[in-house]
């Protein structure tokens, strides 16, 4: 099993993607989910940890004197305990870019669980391998000839959000966020207090207070 992540807060298993999201559009930062199109394989896997990068552009055969696959396997070989492989195929929907075995190697290399704009196969064995990928779609089609990796650890753009090698990235059945380094500390613990506050909201209203008042008290809703 992969170990958690270095760095991660006291509670942190308290936090979910709406959370850090009001946290980071609290602090100004109002673009820091994926695109909704992605979504988990299984409603109930979710994930935490740091982002490395795979930028992957459509091609009409191959155009690289390298094997294939070889920026793709590259980075899949960098991944360590709590990483989060976080890929863009910057918006081609023709093929496959994950499958069973990538999914296989990443676990064995740490990995906690895996993010791509475009589309995966195998989706019943990775189910079965209970690894978290999250996804746009799905083809049977291989990515061999039709998707080459660009380059890995660099900044990607998903959508509205530029993601960094090293960003926090938190995936659930919500979506998305990814919370850029330099802001994690205070995002952290902005959520985790928004978190606490929840708690209390939610004791009030099931006992029947008015929500008016209780958002006047609390400022949360």
């Amino acid at each position: 099993m992969a170990a958690e992540p270095v760095g991660l807060p006291v509670g942190a298993e308290r936090l979910y993607s709406a959370v850090l999201a009001d946290a980071l559009d609290a602090l100004g930062h109002r673009n820091s989910a994926l695109p909704p199109a992605i979504r988990p394989l299984e409603n109930r896997w979710r994930i935490l940890g740091r982002a490395v990068t795979l930028n992957v552009v459509p091609v009409a055969g191959s155009n690289s004197s390298e094997p294939p696959y070889f920026l793709e396997m590259t980075c899949i070989d960098s991944l360590r305990n709590g990483d989060v492989l976080i890929a863009t195929t910057n918006g081609d929907r023709t093929a496959a870019l994950w499958g069973e075995l990538l999914s296989t190697a990443a676990r064995a290399r740490g990995a906690v669980g895996v993010v791509l704009d475009g589309l995966t196969r195998d989706s019943d064995r990775i189910r079965a391998m209970d690894f978290p990928v999250f996804a746009a779609g799905f083809s049977p089609l291989d990515s061999k000839g039709r998707l080459e990796g660009a380059d890995f650890n660099q900044p990607i753009r998903i959508g509205d959000c530029l993601v960094h090698p090293n960003d926090w990235v938190l995936a659930d059945v919500d979506g998305v966020v990814v919370v850029p380094q330099e802001l994690a500390d205070q995002t952290f613990k902005d959520a985790l207090e928004k978190v606490s506050g929840e708690n209390s909201v939610r004791d009030e209203l099931a006992a029947g207070k008015s929500v008016r008042d209780t958002f006047a008290r609390y400022g949360i809703l």
